[in-house]
């Protein structure tokens, strides 16, 4: 056996027996007993077993994540996951459910599943896809013009229970943009229209794309000054308890289901992915 070999080979064992078996059980009930197990908050797209892309995940692979995550977590609210991480101390695995975009066949499979098993879920939409019915950019380049919901949909996911959430305007990177105007009419003004449109509150706003890059300080600001109660990222990444409660991040609801079962189950590689990652904000600890 060479060298290069051997090293790649006792890597792979290294980081096994760190993901897995004892050395994780060990880690976890050090987190329990100290009241510091991370709050896990998932992000999706798309259900729908037609046109697969990166970003749509099977009715099949869907149902079998609510399964397992059912029998190895507890579902909770996004308003409960900030009270958690408010109160400083958790000692249980916990997820919450979000969407992003705001695509029609989710009301078709996905919606429905949550809404019969009773799984609390915010679900974030960008407006003007709503009100035009035009399908996202990257869709329609794909050639898969793919339906936005209607606000009708989001009327009746919102009195089943769904909690609606803000997405921009038009899904632009937020990190790039400069002019105070545009930021606001994208963060602000189209969250005030979107909560007129479905007649009730707007109390959550998800970044585009959600990488560091694409997150906004000054967005941050006015949507805390407009009284929105959080606001998400999604680069991959716990929520703490002791953290800024008003920032959540999230982890991508991945199709492939071991993949899923490592984060939540918890992997020690991965506590401290953007735990030291703060936007400054008025009021922020």
């Amino acid at each position: 056996m060479t060298d290069v070999v051997k090293t790649i080979r006792d890597f792979a064992i290294d980081a096994y027996r760190v993901s897995t078996g004892p050395i994780r059980q060990k880690k976890e009930a050090d987190l329990r007993r100290n009241g510091q197990v991370p709050l896990s908050v998932l992000f999706y797209h798309r259900i729908a077993d037609s046109h697969p892309n990166g970003w749509t995940m099977t009715r099949y692979q869907f149902k079998e994540q609510l399964d397992w995550m059912d029998d190895n977590s507890t579902f909770v609210s996004f308003e409960e996951i900030q009270n958690r991480i408010t109160k400083g101390h958790n000692e249980s695995k916990c997820v919450h459910i979000t969407f992003d975009d705001g695509y029609a066949e989710n009301c078709d499979f996905a919606i429905p599943l949550l809404i019969e098993r009773q799984i609390p879920c915010t679900y974030f939409v960008s407006l003007d896809f709503i009100l035009t019915g035009r399908p996202f950019p990257h869709d329609a380049a794909a050639g898969q013009p793919l339906p936005p919901n209607s606000i009708e949909q989001l009327k009746e996911m919102a009195a089943a229970g769904i909690e609606i959430g803000a997405h921009t305007r038009t899904h632009p990177d937020l990190g790039a943009i400069t002019d105070p105007d545009t930021l606001r009419d994208e963060v602000v003004t189209a969250t005030l229209e979107l909560a007129d449109l479905i007649e009730k509150p707007i109390r959550y706003f998800a970044f585009p794309f959600g990488l560091p890059e694409n997150l906004n300080a000054d967005a941050f600001d006015m949507l805390a000054d407009a009284g929105i109660q959080g606001v998400c990222s999604a680069f991959g990444a716990y929520n703490f308890p002791e953290q800024d409660p008003f920032h959540i991040r999230r982890i991508h609801g991945d199709p492939e289901i071991s993949r899923l079962k490592n984060w939540l189950s918890l992997d020690p590689r991965k506590l401290d992915l953007g735990r030291d990652m703060e936007i400054h904000r008025p009021g922020a600890s």
